[in-house]
């Protein structure tokens, strides 16, 4: 584990249980579908273990982005086919929501523990 990457990063502002919740996403995250989710607080440590329904992910990258630098690659990590879909659902969970190319959001990428 990189100690030096996560000393860099604030402090988290919320659990890793708290990481995927949502049911549609929990099933994309237990079908190789979704590697990645997107927050606008830090959920995760690099190396932190989120387990779902009894399997287990690693954590491996924790990063900040703007929303402006999405790409369609991206959206394919978080499940979708392209920006727009995937900022179509983010907005249908946050109404009202502003879709800001200059917010940044906390980019949690992870891939399945392999036991």
């Amino acid at each position: 584990m990189n100690h030096e990457e996560n000393n860099a990063l604030p402090p988290k502002t919320c659990s890793i249980e708290r990481l995927v919740t949502v049911e549609a996403d929990v099933q994309k995250v237990l079908e190789g579908k979704k590697t990645a989710t997107r927050r606008n607080g830090r959920y995760a440590d690099v190396g932190e273990i989120m387990e779902l329904k009894g399997k287990k992910f690693v954590v491996e990258k924790v990063y900040s982005q703007a929303l402006g630098e999405l790409t369609d690659e991206h959206a394919l990590q978080e499940g979708f086919e392209t920006v727009e879909e995937y900022k179509e659902s983010i907005l249908s969970f946050h109404p009202g929501m502003p879709w800001l190319p200059q917010m940044r959001v906390w980019v949690h990428e992870f891939r399945p523990v392999n036991e």
